[in-house]
């Protein structure tokens, strides 16, 4: 898909990777939807750096798990730009929680993470799945939605028990919406390994947040972790290049997986 022109929501935009991938749709000429529920702070920074990217530029606050906000967030998008193309699905949350630690998995946590990860998934997609039908232009490349996954959800990893398997649940629905949204829209989920993100640092602390990384690095065939800007290119190559590609879940670790 040619993204010059076209509209993208990116959720949970303010800050990470959204932002990354943003502000690379912006540099090849997308309109670009910066989504957030709390940061408006750092919203607005992303605002402008789509725009100093040369990208039109709208914001919205919805939190994805509400439904209703969800379908304002497609409807104010489709009134500014005309159409929708792309939806990148990358708002999530976690409960940093021990494996070991099954008392201390609350049923609120669970609630919070699956709202988040896996009902604001799908309620992102079904909202954007009618104004993404109506934008395809008969004999061009199909919309494209990306979901943004984890390792955590093939490998029982990551902050806590309920967080891996609500991205092994969205790995799996990423496979059900690329069956019934063809061959209108692709849907496609990456699913990253430790990313160097101010939010995997807050939520493990710093000396963790280090060790962590250390160890990753030292395991990877690459020698190093993902960053924001590795992932966004993974991204974009699925949206940009990957015509005949859906229902598939591609793993950015460095090749962390396939160490032993």
């Amino acid at each position: 898909m040619d993204v010059r022109g076209k509209t993208a929501i990116v959720t949970g935009s303010a800050v990470g990777v959204g932002r990354q991938v943003a502000v690379d749709l912006a540099n090849r000429g997308a309109n670009v939807v910066i989504n957030y529920s709390r940061s408006e702070d750092d919203a607005r920074e992303a605002v402008a750096l789509v725009k100093a990217a040369g990208g039109n530029a709208l914001l919205v606050k919805a939190d994805v798990s509400d439904d209703a906000q969800v379908q304002s967030l497609v409807k104010q998008t489709v009134a500014e730009f005309g159409g929708l193309h792309i939806l990148v699905n990358n708002a999530a949350m976690t409960h940093f929680v021990p494996f070991a630690d099954l008392d201390g998995m609350k049923s609120e946590f669970w609630d919070d993470i699956f709202a988040v990860n896996v009902k604001g998934a799908f309620f992102c997609s079904r909202a954007a799945a009618t104004a993404m039908r109506a934008s395809v232009v008969e004999g061009q490349p199909a919309a494209a939605i990306v979901n943004i996954a984890s390792v955590a959800g093939t490998r029982a990893t990551g902050s806590s028990i309920a967080y891996a398997a609500s991205k092994a649940a969205l790995i799996n629905m990423t496979i059900s919406l690329a069956k019934v949204l063809g061959p209108e829209i692709r849907v496609n989920a990456v699913a990253p390994g430790f990313i160097e993100t101010r939010w995997l640092k807050n939520g493990l602390g710093d000396q963790i947040y280090e060790a962590a990384k250390a160890h990753q690095t030292r395991q990877a065939p690459l020698k190093g972790v993902c960053t924001p800007e590795t992932v966004s290119q993974l991204v974009l190559s699925l949206i940009e290049g990957a015509d005949m590609v859906t229902g598939e879940c591609i793993t950015i670790d460095g090749g962390v997986g396939i160490a032993g």
